[in-house]
């Protein structure tokens, strides 16, 4: 006991500082959890795992206990096996796979244009964290907030083995949960009220059985031939979903929806915090890529919206421009958004299918980008 007294008493003035910080950052996201129920499945163990690895002599992590001597921390043991190898992210890829209906897009396949253009905003952070000083493959990482898809965040910084990995994936799922207050106001902003106003009949198409299985196999192979760097986000999201459409299988899709999926989000969370200690979160370098998550948000959002305008300037049916917010990965909150905004200026305009098409197309377009940054960097830097 009095040997640990004099060790906490050794810690000098500014490190405890730097913990107490960290402590209520951790005890901020379990409030926005909790209370305001922000992506709580995600915001709650990372913001526990904040404080479990800032705490003194932390046994979570790796520390030296003795002169030569290192500990080896649980954390940084299931940081090494389920994220520095990319298997946690693909294994949650199959989750989410398995819970999308690929159905709204199906049945109206232009809305794979928007979810293309809402990831303006991945390329236009590149090259804004890049004229900020940061490297290439840092601005890389960066920029895939702008993916709105935790998982693909954590996949690419992971392969550039971004240092700051812990703020990057903090940021990526704040501003998920954020989507309903980062997104309206963007909307509002870019588009008038008559085009807010216009409607979009949706008419139900039925999609055959074997146009649902043959999808994320044709999806696949598309992305392997032209992006093979996002093969394996691609393959691991679509054979979820083929688990859910092949009508064979479904104890298996339940339980990739439901236990595979919820067991995985649980450690991926709380291991994402063997990043967050102090000495490498606490810098000005996290606060500018808070801020450039933001902005990548925002321009996602406004690509999408932009897009839906300028396909109204050739299209004899108008489309809803709000609909091209949906292009975000951010499944299915962006949806929501845009049908919600839509009642409120006409509550009989319902936009909803529309913008889950956009939405779920947002999904695949978001892993494509993240295998395409990954090939143009790394070409670039090879």
């Amino acid at each position: 006991m009095e040997l640990l007294f004099g060790d906490l008493l050794r810690i000098g003035a500014m490190d405890w500082v730097k913990m107490v910080i960290m402590w209520g950052i951790g005890g901020t996201l379990i409030y926005l959890a909790i209370k305001r129920d922000m992506e709580p499945a995600l915001l709650l163990p990372i913001g526990f795992g904040a404080i479990l690895v800032n705490l003194p002599f932390s046994g979570a992590v790796t520390q030296i206990v003795e002169k030569g001597v290192e500990e080896i921390g649980v954390l940084d043991v299931l940081f090494n096996g389920g994220i520095a190898n990319e298997l946690f992210p693909l294994l949650l890829f199959i989750g989410i796979g398995a819970m999308i209906d690929f159905g709204p897009l199906l049945s109206n396949p232009k809305m794979m244009l928007f979810g293309a253009a809402a990831q303006f905003g991945i390329f236009f952070t590149l090259s804004a964290a890049a004229f900020l000083g940061f490297d290439l493959k840092d601005a890389a990482s960066i920029a895939i907030i702008g993916a709105a898809d935790g998982p693909t965040s954590i996949f690419v910084a992971n392969y550039f083995d971004s240092k700051y990995i812990g703020a990057i994936i903090v940021a990526a799922y704040s501003y998920m949960a954020m989507v309903p207050i980062v997104q309206p106001p963007v909307i509002r902003l870019l588009t008038t009220r008559k085009e807010r106003l216009i409607r979009m009949p949706y008419e139900q198409k039925s999609i055959s059985r074997t146009t649902r299985i043959l999808f994320p196999i044709v999806v696949t192979a598309i992305a392997g031939i032209f992006s093979p760097r996002s093969v394996a986000l691609v393959g691991f999201l679509m054979f979820g979903n083929l688990l859910r459409e092949c009508g064979v299988l479904r104890s298996l899709s339940e339980s990739a929806q439901k236990e595979l999926a919820n067991l995985i989000t649980i450690m991926l969370g709380i291991t994402v915090a063997a990043k967050m200690q102090a000495e490498f979160f606490l810098t000005f370098e996290t606060l500018m890529i808070l801020g450039l998550g933001l902005i990548a948000f925002v321009m996602d959002t406004a690509g999408g919206v932009l897009f839906g305008k300028f396909l109204n300037l050739f299209s004899k049916n108008k489309v809803n421009p709000m609909i091209g917010a949906a292009g975000l990965s951010a499944f299915p909150m962006s949806s929501r958004v845009v049908h919600k905004m839509g009642l409120q200026e006409d509550p009989q305009n319902f936009l909803l299918m529309h913008a889950a098409g956009a939405n779920v197309a947002g999904q695949i377009a978001s892993v494509i980008a993240g295998g395409l940054i990954i090939k143009l960097v790394a070409g670039m830097i090879g």
